[in-house]
């Protein structure tokens, strides 16, 4: 495992790698190799293969924001914590996967459970569903799907890049997905709630333009309910 850290602030850094090496000291295990960046130009640059980063969003050069958009296509299971003391780019960092939010002062005892949960990840195995579309049979991560939507008897994969023509059902997502990340919004439509955005009484919006689902009146209490209980979890 490896760890980057990328702040303009050196006591945050500092602050940060300290916590790190507490961390692991408390439970037993060896400390993965720590790499520290000042700037998101430098962490842009590096081409070492990285597990988990810290990032800061207002720095000099390129921003945050920029930075994690980036390093979220180099490498697509990077566990990335946001740190900052500006809660308004919570949105703009949710559009990436940010694994946690963290405010400025670090909170030592709340890095620690976060830390708890990014380690069951990252040594989670990555289980992929596989789908059957006219030229062939794949598998996918559900990570990667944005929502399903049902056409005809068939179904629509629809990822953060490209959508997918399958052979089937609905039923078989259904049967398939993680019911604790993905929710059935309507009868044609199965949304991923780690990429939705925002939603009314009638429409979920996800983080993918053309993936919009339609959510019935007589589930939008159930589904708001869920969701703020995936963000809960996600805290």
């Amino acid at each position: 495992m490896r760890i980057a850290i990328c702040d303009d602030d050196p006591l945050i850094i500092e602050e940060l790698e300290k916590y790190i090496k507490q961390y692991f000291r408390k439970h037993h295990l060896s400390c993965p190799d720590m790499l520290s960046f000042s700037n998101g130009d430098a962490l842009l640059a590096d081409t070492t293969e990285k597990d988990i980063i810290f990032l800061d969003v207002e720095m000099p050069g390129v921003n945050g924001i920029y930075a994690g958009n980036k390093l979220r296509e180099c490498y697509p299971n990077v566990l990335i914590f946001i740190v900052t003391s500006f809660m308004e780019y919570l949105d703009d960092a949710m559009r990436f996967h940010v694994f946690r939010y963290l405010s400025k002062p670090i909170d030592r005892q709340r890095l620690f459970r976060n830390l708890d949960d990014a380690l069951v990840q990252y040594h989670a195995p990555v289980t992929k569903i596989a789908y059957e579309t006219k030229a062939g049979v794949y598998s996918i991560s559900p990570s990667s799907i944005v929502m399903i939507e049902a056409v005809s008897k068939k179904s629509v994969i629809y990822t953060p890049s490209e959508t997918y023509q399958t052979i089937h059902p609905l039923q078989y997502w259904l049967d398939n997905l993680p019911s604790s990340q993905f929710f059935q919004t309507h009868r044609s439509f199965i949304v991923n709630m780690e990429h939705v955005s925002d939603f009314d009484h009638s429409l979920v919006h996800t983080d993918v333009p053309q993936a919009n689902a339609y959510l019935t009146q007589r589930k939008y209490h159930a589904f708001k309910e869920a969701y703020l209980l995936f963000l809960e979890n996600m805290r």
